[in-house]
Parts: C-alpha cells; sequence; structure tokens
C-alpha cells in the first residue's frame, strides 16, 4: 500500500482440503474483503487530510500532510486471487504461469520491455558472489562504500561510481535481491545482502515484544 503502482497477486492455498463449492465461495469472500480494506484505508486517509487541511493551524502539520498524500497517491492493483494445492506439482506450475503471464503485461508493468544496461547484471552477478562468500557474515550488511570497493575489485567494474552503483542498489532493492533504506538516513550507508535474515531478525524482534507484553502490563 505504500509502494507506488504496486500489483499483488493474491494466492489461496490448501485448496485440498476444500470443496470445489467452498473454494469458490472463500475466493469471492477474500476478493471482498480486500475490496473493503482498500475503501476503507481511502476513506480512513480522506479523512485524515481533511482533518489536517480543517485544524486551526495547518502549517504546522505539512510533513503529515504530504506523507498522507503521497499514501493517497499510491495505486494498488488486485489481480484475481489464483487458489492452488501445494501438494500438487500441477498446480504450482500453474500459478507459475499465471505470475509469468501477469508479468509480461506491459499495462501492468510498464518497465517489463525495458532493457537493462549490461552493467546492471555484472553488478547484480558480483554481488551475489560476494553475498554467498564464506567471508561474508551472516547477516549480509555491508557498508555502501566497502560495498563499491570490492565491486571495483572485479576487472570489468573497475570503473563503477558510487551514483551508477546507487541506480543499480535501487533496481535490486525493487526486485528484492538486496534490501537498501536510502530514504532512512541512519540506514543509508547500510547494503543487506542477504534479505533473509533481515526478515528473521524483524520476526524474532516482534516474538520477544509479545513475549515480554504480559511482564510489562504486570
Amino acid at each position: 500500500m505504500r509502494v507506488p503502482n504496486s500489483v499483488v497477486l493474491p494466492v489461496g492455498t490448501h485448496v485440498d482440503c476444500c470443496r470445489e463449492e467452498e473454494v469458490e465461495e472463500k475466493r469471492h469472500n477474500i476478493m471482498a474483503k480486500i475490496s473493503a480494506m482498500l475503501e476503507e484505508r481511502k476513506s480512513n486517509l480522506t479523512h485524515f487530510i481533511t482533518n489536517l487541511e480543517g485544524s486551526e493551524e495547518p502549517e504546522f502539520y505539512v510533513d503529515q500532510w504530504e506523507r498522507l498524500k503521497e499514501m493517497e497517491s499510491c495505486t494498488l492493483t488486485i489481480l484475481n486471487l489464483v487458489a492452488v494445492n501445494c501438494t500438487d506439482h500441477r498446480d504450482i506450475k500453474k500459478l507459475e504461469a499465471v505470475i509469468l503471464e501477469h508479468v509480461k503485461n506491459e499495462e501492468l508493468f510498464p518497465e517489463v520491455v525495458r532493457v537493462l544496461p549490461p552493467v546492471y547484471r555484472q553488478v547484480e552477478a558480483a554481488i551475489v558472489d560476494i553475498a554467498q562468500s564464506e567471508e561474508m557474515a551472516d547477516h549480509g550488511m555491508m557498508d555502501l562504500q566497502y560495498l563499491l570497493s570490492k565491486l571495483s575489485q572485479c576487472e570489468h567494474l573497475a570503473n563503477l561510481g558510487r551514483e551508477l552503483l546507487q541506480d543499480v542498489l535501487r533496481y535490486l532493492h525493487r526486485i528484492g535481491l538486496v534490501v537498501w533504506y536510502e530514504e532512512i538516513k541512519h540506514l543509508e550507508s547500510t547494503v543487506f545482502l542477504q534479505p533473509t535474515f533481515l526478515i528473521t531478525m524483524f520476526k524474532v524482534s516482534v516474538e520477544t515484544i509479545f513475549l515480554a507484553e504480559p511482564k510489562l502490563c504486570k
């Protein structure tokens, strides 16, 4: 909901646990709930924006207003839910085919026909090698400048500049290969080459908070 022009493909699993008529009923209910959720979000954003604009001193809330307007402008395309039986290889192939069909849709993904410069693939391959190397720490975190120096050691990337690397990292962040929070000041110089570690860390943090919550209540 916070990413501009997002495209979401809902996937329903455990079809093998349902009767055929139940699958269609659940598909309809899920899509209806998603639509209701989006409408509620739109309504809430409009309400918050209106409140800020109608406040006595709206100039004090400019930053909040701009963030809400930015969120309001983010379009979200919800595709039809795909129901699959994860124990059936044929259903997995069916899901794969549906995903590829949507990804190749130029109306959904206008940049699908964009031809990336060869250096993008070269940097991507080099980053994969670094992430999989024995010297890479388990957390997968690396300073941006240090990453640039490591990449520059590759013969074909000797002239790689910081600005070009940042462009490549934005692309790799979008496709999920790395995580780079360039918009967060304290993290803009850190690249996460192992996104799965970051997900695990968030999961453990949330679990720790929930475990500690009863003690805090006492």
